[in-house]
């Protein structure tokens, strides 16, 4: 075939997580469940943000656009998940799938930056306090914030051209639960060569710079809290440090380890496995890990709740 742009797939088969019966409804019940607890946690902590002027600094302002981010996530791949789960319709559109994939390397690779930018936030605030309003003012913040979803739209855009290119006439079996990029190639009968090779560099590059931003920041914090006097403000900065690592370090793994990395490499099994854990489960943790646990956050959800109390008794 000389047309190395031609498409003659026009719809695409997803492999669901099992085709056994007795296992598929249980499946549905735990990953609604999950995607319901995520949509609620997140939706909490924006609502709180919004409504409450003492929590209008940049480290909310940043933790709002996670919390979105997070709302986004499971929203591209889960509905569709269940919806196999419950009634085996496995089909998706080529164009569908296009946009599946384009929309979640958009929310993930945004949501990579935004971390490194939500540590050098933390960075500032503890490192140099008495700078901190000058450095990360309401501009700085915004554009910081504006950059992050810009550099994932623009990834996004890059990384689903080179794959929607190329000519699928064979197969059309995607071997995961959702449309990415491995199993997507994997299908492609023309050479994926030089769109494994740009988006492996690209990837490579833009992640692990985020990361190394994002490691480095961290490691200042670290110093920075070994030299308080405190022993009970050390002690609370560090779980708060630890915990905020392992959910950085769980979702910088796991994403990396997918896209950074030549399709030959693609094992289906544990891919399946892997993707779950940056596209299911850190969107659920992250609520709990950097919000729910802040008192300042609790006292703000407290104080919206006693509102509506209040103003649902007027009413009646």
């Amino acid at each position: 075939m000389k047309g190395a742009n031609i498409t003659m797939v026009s719809k695409f088969i997803l492999v669901g997580l099992s085709d056994l019966p007795e296992v598929r409804f249980p499946l549905f019940l735990l990953f609604a469940l999950i995607y319901a607890a995520t949509l609620a946690g997140n939706i909490t902590i924006l609502v709180a943000i919004a409504t409450d002027l003492r929590l209008h600094n940049p480290m909310y302002f940043f933790l709002s656009n996670l919390s979105l981010l997070d709302i986004l996530c499971p929203t591209i791949t889960v509905p569709k998940m269940l919806d196999m789960l419950l009634s085996e319709n496995k089909e998706i559109s080529f164009v569908g799938c296009m946009l599946q994939l384009y929309f979640l390397i958009d929310v993930l690779g945004t949501e990579i930056f935004l971390l490194a930018v939500m540590a050098y936030d933390r960075y500032i605030a503890i490192c140099q306090p008495l700078q901190y309003m000058a450095i990360m003012s309401r501009r700085i913040c915004v554009q910081m914030a504006a950059g992050t979803w810009i550099s994932g739209f623009l990834n996004a855009l890059l990384h689903t051209s080179f794959t929607f290119t190329l000519s699928f006439c064979g197969s059309n079996e995607v071997n995961q639960y959702f449309c990415d990029i491995s199993p997507v190639m994997a299908l492609s009968c023309s050479s994926t060569y030089t769109s494994e090779m740009v988006i492996l560099v690209v990837a490579g590059v833009l992640g692990s710079s985020a990361f190394v931003i994002t490691l480095v920041s961290y490691v200042y914090i670290v110093f920075a809290i070994l030299r308080m006097n405190s022993a009970p403000g050390r002690y609370k900065a560090f779980s708060t440090c630890a915990s905020h690592l392992t959910v950085v370090g769980l979702f910088y793994g796991t994403t990396i380890f997918t896209y950074v990395r030549p399709s030959s490499r693609y094992s289906p099994n544990q891919d399946r496995v892997i993707s779950m854990f940056y596209g299911i489960v850190t969107p659920m943790l992250n609520p709990m890990i950097y919000s729910l646990r802040n008192k300042e956050v609790k006292r703000a959800l407290i104080r919206v709740v006693s509102q509506e109390r209040f103003t649902g008794r007027r009413e009646d």
